[in-house]
């Protein structure tokens, strides 16, 4: 979840491969025109042997997240000790929580199953290319989008063996699926295709168009809530009739989102706040600042708490009854956060790891 280029935060891959073509036209020219000697002038260009061998100068390094300035919140992340840490290597990202958790390894092309009772990695499974864009739980089945080679696999939740690998568009590697009302959901182009998926046959049954630029979904109340990064909205979804409710005005450049605590929280890259929706009356009932702004992140509700994470700021809890920034974790690690089988989960995808944290360790855990 580190990828996508927000408000400078991450520099724009298509700015990147811009400069390297023109680079390559630029030694391409020059590898075409008459060899010259004694720094004489090419066209209007005079190279030295020292500029010849130039590089192109560094790219200017990322603004800083601002995080929360409320005194009594900031804490730094080596106060926080997990109860158990998971040596996951390679790049440890999206998660799923059941009776075990799996992160999925996008450079490795896997999905690992993680024991909460023992703390031991119980197995390591090869799925499709380059696992993206969240997984999801249900039907007897992990979930694995994977972006290198288009496809959905289906794992055992039992076995942990793959059931099925099928075909399926991605709508972006940052994103999110769902499962509920009997079907998986996913995104499946930047035009906003919300695709509904039959699990007996694996197959696409509906079709719903949201906003454009939609690739994240999560389900609750019966619906299907998704998230539009292009337009600022979230849009709800009659899970039965397939049928778009309501499109609700959210905070800057929403893209992931979370269901608890009667609300759907959306993580807002734009500005790094969190916007609050009611889901009785589809209304904006809160913004939180977070001050975490900037590609890339999670949101997870649960154990009492949401909670966010991105670099610099591992994790951000909010308390849910004052929806304010309760406390807020700095330094190394995050990525991705999920709450569930009464622990956080946290990976930590440089390091390769995953944390299991006591949610009352961290409530425990106190400013300097």
């Amino acid at each position: 979840m580190t990828n996508e280029p927000v408000n400078g935060y991450y520099a724009p891959a298509q700015l990147i491969s811009m400069r390297k073509l023109t680079l390559l036209g630029f030694v391409t020219a020059l590898a075409l025109l008459p060899a010259v000697t004694d720094n004489s002038v090419i066209g209007f260009w005079a190279l030295t042997p020292d500029q010849a061998g130039q590089t192109a100068p560094p790219a200017a390094p990322r603004p800083k997240r601002p995080g929360v300035t409320t005194p009594g919140v900031r804490i730094p992340i080596t106060k926080l000790k997990p109860e158990a840490i998971y040596s996951v290597p390679g790049a440890p990202d999206w998660m799923a929580v059941d009776k075990e958790v799996w992160v999925s390894n996008e450079p490795k092309n896997t999905v690992s199953r993680l024991d909460p009772k023992t703390n031991a990695v119980m197995a390591t499974i090869t799925v499709g290319k380059a696992p993206c864009s969240g997984l999801a739980a249900g039907f007897g089945s992990v979930w694995v989008p994977n972006c290198g080679d288009s496809t959905v696999t289906r794992l055992s939740l039992d076995a942990g063996k793959e059931q099925a690998t099928f075909p399926m568009t991605i709508a972006d590697s940052e994103g999110g699926v769902a499962i509920g009302a009997g079907s998986f959901w996913i995104l499946t182009d930047t035009k906003g295709t919300l695709a509904r998926v039959d699990p007996a046959t694996n197959k696409p049954v509906a079709e719903v168009y949201v906003a454009p630029g939609s690739y994240a979904a999560a389900f609750g109340d019966n619906a299907v809530w998704v998230t539009s990064t292009e337009k600022n909205l979230l849009t709800r979804v009659n899970a039965q009739t397939n049928v778009i409710e309501q499109t609700i005005a959210v905070g800057p450049k929403p893209r992931f989102l979370t269901v608890g605590e009667g609300s759907v929280w959306t993580l807002n890259q734009g500005d790094g706040s969190i916007s609050r929706v009611d889901m009785k009356t589809n209304k904006v009932v809160a913004t939180i600042e977070a001050g975490v702004p900037g590609g890339g992140g999670e949101i997870s509700a649960g154990e009492g708490s949401v909670w966010v994470t991105t670099f610099e700021y591992p994790i951000t809890r909010i308390d849910p009854s004052t929806n304010t920034v309760a406390q807020q974790f700095y330094g190394e690690g995050g990525d991705s956060i999920r709450a569930g089988l009464g622990w956080v989960w946290l990976t930590n995808i440089r390091a390769g790891t995953v944390w299991r944290i006591d949610p009352k360790r961290v409530l425990a855990t106190l400013a300097e």
